[in-house]
């Protein structure tokens, strides 16, 4: 099944937020990546452009997570239950591009409550867990498209994990034990990103990762709509899904963070 996840990943989808066209002569505004990039594509021009964009992604969260000593635990935590599992979230973008080259940057921190399953109901029937992850993108990207209206770049870039889960135990022989165990790990990415001007106005973006390191698997894709309001504000609405793979010294973290997300960028 991973080896399927993968494949797909690779053949599939451009990677970044970044897409559309400024107004007036049809100049193409200042461009953003990382994460979901939500921002708009820039032409080959020698000075820097920078923009950064906050964003809101509501991710649930589903696959299972082990401790030392402890029953895997299948947790589901789905978006359409957000204001139930969400303790906290905090996400934001930042790029840097200058001609054919970019910097980019993308951090998220989510705090998640959940409800969990055990196997067989043996050890214990159900669990309590939190899960705390913070993950940290840096990239470099190369653009393969010269003098186009649309954009399609080569990235590349190391992302830090750092997940702690809080596990308390209910039903059967471990009823109420409670453990709590933390890992951080790096990963190296390769991928694609891309944006497709429908319109001076309206664009569509796409991006599309794939790596492992400290971990076995890790890829993140997402598709997106944006709307430029000016040479320095556009906004953008999409979805996005992040999954990764750990398994190390008895503690597991195999998920995917999925749900729809919407930002602001500012270009400067």
């Amino acid at each position: 099944m991973k080896k399927k996840i993968v494949s797909c990943l690779i053949c599939g989808l451009a990677y970044a937020m970044p897409g559309v066209a400024a107004e007036g002569d049809g100049a193409v505004a200042g461009a953003i990546s990382g994460g979901p990039a939500l921002a708009a594509s820039a032409p080959v021009q020698d000075e820097w452009a920078f923009s950064v964009t906050p964003y809101f992604w509501a991710a649930g969260l589903s696959g299972k997570v082990s401790q030392p000593r402890l029953p895997a635990i299948d947790i589901h935590a789905d978006f359409d239950k957000l204001f139930d599992n969400l303790d906290f979230g905090a996400m934001l973008i930042g790029d840097a591009r200058k001609g054919r080259y970019s910097i980019f940057g993308d951090l998220i921190y989510t705090k998640i409550g959940s409800q969990g399953d055990t196997p067989r109901d043996i050890l214990a029937t159900s669990a309590d867990v939190k899960t705390s992850t913070f993950a940290g993108l840096l990239g470099v990207g190369y653009s393969v498209l010269e003098n186009s209206p649309h954009q399609l770049d080569v990235v590349a870039g190391l992302r830090v994990w750092s997940v702690d889960t809080d596990v308390t135990l209910k039903g059967g022989f471990l009823e109420g034990r409670k453990r709590s165990d933390s890992a951080t790990w790096v990963d190296a990415l390769v991928g694609v990103r891309g944006n497709y001007n429908l319109s001076q106005k309206v664009y569509l973006t796409g991006w599309g990762l794939v790596g492992a390191g400290g971990a076995e698997a890790d890829w993140d894709v997402g598709l997106g709509l944006g709307y430029n309001f000016s040479k320095s504000i556009s906004a953008a609405i999409g979805y996005r899904a992040v999954g990764v793979d750990y398994d190390r010294g008895g503690f597991k973290f195999d998920a995917v963070l999925q749900g729809p997300m919407a930002g602001l960028t500012i270009r400067f």
